[in-house]
């Protein structure tokens, strides 16, 4: 494996600047970089094919196809996606999660995520949007998803809460090409602490 500075070095080469792309959404229009759309790109890291590579500083990540290649996603990335790094797998996935925020974040935020104590079902207005794959490590729930997004405009940046966030049609997209028992690989990266769950469970 390579580490994460020679990773950045490698593919920075390869990304043009690029325009940005219009597109719609209930809440209004917004635009996306035309290098956050799903893209097939060349990958030649010497992670297995299948697996899913995570750079959340450069905001991309990367399901590892055959012959030196992967499909390149945008993300978003939140606090809890900042702070944790390593090695998991896919544990289980969702269509339409349902939701309920972390004692943390109601402690944090009272006034926006104490009306969801309770949980948030799945649907439209979901914060985990419309697919999610949870993380495990050793057989046990990391809290650490990859999921979809009510705020599309978010992907690119860094956000106040959440894990890795993906538009929604491009986290079905993702959704479809990944198997149960899928290797994670988020490689390391400088961040402020966040605490287990920062995004919340379901």
């Amino acid at each position: 494996m390579i580490n994460r500075r020679s990773f950045i070095a490698c593919i920075a080469l390869a990304i043009p600047a690029v325009p940005r792309l219009a597109a719609a959404h209930p809440s209004g229009p917004f635009e996306l970089d035309r290098a956050y759309m799903p893209q097939e790109v060349a990958f030649t890291f010497g992670y297995a094919a299948g697996a899913i590579v995570v750079d959340t500083a450069a905001r991309f990540l990367y399901l590892v196809e055959e012959e030196g290649r992967a499909r390149r996603y945008g993300i978003g990335v939140g606090r809890a996606g900042l702070a944790w790094s390593g090695t998991a797998e896919v544990g289980r996935k969702a269509k339409w999660p349902s939701w309920t925020p972390t004692p943390n974040m109601i402690r944090r935020e009272p006034r926006k995520y104490a009306k969801f104590a309770d949980g948030v079902p799945g649907g439209p207005s979901n914060p985990l949007g419309s697919r999610a794959l949870y993380l495990y490590r050793n057989g046990r729930d990391t809290y650490f998803r990859i999921h979809g997004t009510t705020e599309p405009w978010t992907i690119g940046k860094a956000v106040s809460n959440g894990c890795i966030r993906l538009i929604n049609e491009h986290v079905e997209d993702l959704y479809e090409r990944v198997a149960v028992g899928a290797t994670v690989i988020v490689l390391q990266t400088k961040a402020p602490s966040a605490g287990r769950g920062a995004h919340g469970s379901s």
